[in-house]
């Protein structure tokens, strides 16, 4: 942290959202059909405040938050991946003019973005995108100009979820690294603010707070430890060599009996970033967009070669997803691929832990399928 901090009343929050506001296209934390998502915001009183998540395996529920704190909730299937790396995108467009054919690169359009309400979890998941995107041979033009013009505003977890894990894989619940500006809720409707840059020390100069005190300090140091301690699921630290040396285990065929190869949990995984190109075309088959969209190691084509697919049975789409994000990521990353923010739990139909597969794999548990909870009709 670049050391500069100030105490925030929360009857002062929509001066700092106003703040970001007159600098920034502001995407943060909204209800929108029964979760959180991540969208754009027009002031403070678009935030979704005075709600907490229930989640467990297989379930999502919000419900007013018995505190009424302001961001007492942990996360929801929206990833900040949205925004930094779209579901569907244009690579290059193409129009045919008689016998004449012209092709014409996407622009990238990168307005100035702040993403407000970043968690430990996420702000680490976003440095893994940037190791896949930005540091290898080939960079992204589009998450780079993304990238490059956003301004992150994070938020240190105070409660975590029951699917949260993020403390066995050293990736929360604190926030430390990667933020412009970090909030932490305190007692008495107060707020610890960071600052974790240079755009972010401007930004928090311009709010002429009281500066923080030690005691804020410590109170919020007290907090985010508690949220941590309070994590009841964790993933083991020899996860990588777990699932390397077990690739014939029998435990990869009882998850496929139970996996419905949906891809819900590629899709809300922070990290994952597999994509398919297609080439869309408008009715009169003279203008043609070749498109770039989020794909899934869990369908059948994302395997396929001459011949057909090579991962026909869903065990085997299984084991690859998992030992890549734990195993083999490693290898191509340097990292884990997985920051413990608990998303691809909480949003399996089938309610699949990856945490309990993994410990049976390890022979320390024995995995019972979850049965998720009904929906009542209405």
């Amino acid at each position: 942290m670049d050391g500069r901090s100030g105490l925030l009343a929360r009857r002062d929050f929509g001066v700092f959202v106003d703040a970001l506001l007159a600098r920034y296209r502001v995407i943060g934390p909204r209800v929108r059909d029964g979760a959180i998502v991540y969208d754009a915001i027009g002031g403070a009183d678009d935030l979704a405040v005075g709600w907490i998540d229930e989640q467990e395996a297989g379930r999502y529920r919000l419900a007013p938050d018995p505190q009424g704190r302001m961001f007492g909730y942990a996360v929801g299937p929206h990833t900040w991946k949205h925004h930094l790396f779209p579901p569907r995108q244009d690579l290059w467009s193409g129009t045919r003019d008689g016998t004449e054919f012209t092709i014409e690169p996407a622009v990238v359009e990168a307005a100035p973005t702040a993403f407000f309400g970043v968690r430990a979890c996420e702000l680490a998941a976003i440095a893994i995108q940037d190791t896949v995107f930005l540091k290898g041979p080939y960079v992204d033009a589009g998450y780079a100009a993304r990238r490059a013009a956003s301004f992150f505003v994070a938020i240190n977890c105070i409660r975590s979820a029951a699917t949260c894990f993020c403390a066995s894989v050293d990736s929360g619940p604190a926030v430390r690294s990667g933020f412009d500006l970090a909030l932490t809720e305190l007692a008495g409707d107060r707020f610890l603010l960071e600052a974790g840059s240079e755009a972010g020390v401007a930004l928090l100069e311009t709010l002429a707070l009281p500066p923080g005190t030690a005691a804020a300090r410590e109170e919020a140091a007290d907090l985010v430890e508690s949220a941590g301690a309070t994590q009841i699921r964790g993933l083991r630290s020899n996860a990588e060599r777990l699932l390397k040396d077990n690739l014939e285990h029998p435990q990869w065929a009882d998850v496929a009996s139970r996996c419905l190869s949906c891809t819900n949990c590629t899709l809300v995984c922070p990290t994952c970033f597999c994509s398919t190109v297609e080439d869309v075309t408008d009715l009169t088959a003279t203008h043609i967009s070749r498109q770039r969209r989020w794909d899934s190691c869990f369908t059948l084509e994302h395997s396929y070669i001459h011949g057909g697919s090579i991962r026909r049975e869903p065990a085997s789409r299984y084991r690859q997803w998992l030992t890549h994000k734990l195993g083999f990521w490693h290898d191509q990353f340097g990292t884990s691929g997985c920051t413990g923010c608990g998303r691809c739990i909480a949003w399996c139909p089938a309610g699949i832990d990856l945490t309990e597969e993994v410990a049976a794999i390890a022979g320390g548990v024995h995995v019972v399928p979850h049965v998720p909870e009904e929906v009542p009709s209405t």
